[in-house]
Parts: C-alpha cells; structure tokens; sequence
C-alpha cells in the first residue's frame, strides 16, 4: 500500500508542471478566440469610418483600404450636414425625441407591468406572463402590416403619435423588469405595508429606488432601440419626410440624379448615427452588462 501511494505522489509531481503550461495555453487561446469575433465584428464599423474621410471615387476604387488614396477630405460631412434632401437638424431632432420619450415610455410601462406579474396574484398572472414571452419569438416583420393597418384606421401616419405610441411599451422591459423585482425580498414591502403604504406608494417610493441598476439598464437599451430603429418608422412615417429618423433619412438618401448613391454622404451619415450609440455603449457598458444579468440569461 505504501508502494502505491509513493508512486501516485510521485505521478502527481510529474504531471504537475505542465498544468501552468497548458492553462495559459488555454487562457491564450480562448483570447484569440474572442479577439477574433471582436474584430469581426467591428471591422465593418472601421471600414465605415475610414472610407467616411475618403472621396467617392476613392471609396469605390479602393472600399477595402483604410486609408485614403486620394487625400483625407470632409467632403462627405460636409455634403451631409448641407443636404438639401436631408434638413439634418430636423432628423437629429427627431431622432431624439423618438429616442428620448421611448425610453421614458419603457420605463414607466415597462417597471409598472413588470411590477404587477412579479408581485400582484391576479386570476390569469401565468397566462400573461407566458404570452409576454410568447410574443418575443414573433418575427417583428411579421407584425409590420397589421400595425400600419392599426395605425391607418386611428390616423396616426405620418404623425409623432403614430411614431411614438408603438414603441413606448416592450416585452423585453417587462420581463427583464419582472426579473429584478423577484429578486427584491418580499419582507420589504411587508414592512411598508404595515406601516401603512399603498400599493401605488410602495411602487414609487419603496421599490423604485432599489430599482435604479435595473432601470438604468432599461433605458440604456430602450434608446439604443429607438435611435436603431429603422422599420417601425418606416411603416409609420414612411411617407413624411418632415418625421423621419437618423435611419430613415439615411435610407433614403440619393445622388443628385435621384438614382446614383453618394457613398461618402452615406457613410458620413452613418459614422455620425452610430457615434452617439457607440459613446453610450462605452459609458454604460457595465449597464448593458448588468441588463443581461436581470433576465437570468447569465449562468
């Protein structure tokens, strides 16, 4: 028995210093491996930016350099922000007024309908939960039609309303809202309610302030959300140019012979629609992170 425990030990020290080898082969390898899908990924916006400061003619001789062959110019900026097709403060400003009220809109919605179906019992709590969730595996262009359709009997096209009103609510928010207020512990608004609080009241002043890492994730996605979206303005004020987005405009965006695409406007534009996104994702990205983390995806 001796024998055979000397040799294992003796095995054991063999094999051991090869264990930090092979880690930080894996460590090595797993950081390629990610490096890889990260520059994938981002190369497109690189290439975007780069041939953003390139003339037209550079741009479709040579799309693949990151450097302008033909000298660094603003021309492409400069076109865009004096378009005479695009009144860029108009769309800036409704892109932000999109943004900016969908994002308010998701998180009063949201909070509130996530609130109820983590803490209110009500005939039927499963039921729409479960149909919540249901229509989150729709096909967002499969509902294109019948919310213009909804859109056109209300007169709401080619109106901020018809802009607006569809996207203030989400299932995405309630149920990642849903998801952090089960995590808060029920004693608290025990506590409130023997002191004497309404539901309305716990709501606002007991839960959320505890909510603010959740409803800041909330709203970092329900902007980035509206400020990306390109189809639900589309259907709504597809035909109103005095209401299009950042998106749209750009989607629409022409030569000067109505048919030849100006690839350095084109690209400009989306270098300074993507900037703002981008920025925030920058700042915020521990939100986005955390955003992941309520909806009990992470595990």
């Amino acid at each position: 028995m001796a024998t055979t425990t000397a040799t294992r030990v003796h095995l054991v020290t063999r094999r051991d210093p090869t264990r930090p080898l092979r880690h930080a082969i894996g460590v090595v390898l797993a950081y390629a491996v990610l490096i890889a899908f990260a520059l994938a990924l981002i190369l497109p916006f690189i290439f975007t930016v780069a041939n953003s400061f390139k003339t037209t003619s550079d741009i479709v001789s040579n799309p693949q350099l990151l450097y302008p062959t033909q000298g660094f110019t603003l021309a492409g900026y400069e076109k865009i922000l004096t378009s005479t097709q695009i009144n860029i403060p108009r769309v800036v400003f409704n892109s932000f007024l999109f943004a900016i009220l969908t994002m308010v809109g998701h998180l009063i919605f949201d909070s509130m309908a996530g609130y109820a179906l983590a803490r209110i019992g009500f005939p039927g709590r499963g039921l729409a939960f479960a149909t919540l969730v249901g229509t989150m595996m729709v096909p967002p262009i499969v509902l294109l039609i019948p919310r213009f359709l909804i859109l056109k009997q209300l007169n709401l096209v080619n109106t901020y309303g018809g802009l607006i009103l569809p996207t203030i609510a989400d299932a995405f928010g309630v149920f990642l809202m849903k998801q952090f207020f089960e995590s808060i512990p029920a004693d608290i608004e025990e506590a409130a309610a023997i002191d004497g609080a309404s539901r309305f009241r716990m709501f606002f002043v007991v839960i959320l302030p505890m909510a603010v890492p959740a409803l800041t994730a909330l709203a970092i996605f329900g902007f980035q959300g509206a400020w990306n979206n390109f189809t639900d303005p589309l259907i709504s004020v597809g035909s109103e140019k005095s209401l299009f987005t950042l998106p749209l405009a750009l989607a629409f965006l022409r030569g000067e012979t109505g048919d030849v695409l100006q690839w350095d406007m084109l690209l400009s534009g989306s270098v300074l629609t993507t900037l703002p996104m981008a920025v925030i994702f920058f700042v915020f990205q521990r939100f986005f992170i955390e955003g992941v983390t309520y909806t009990g995806i992470k595990g």
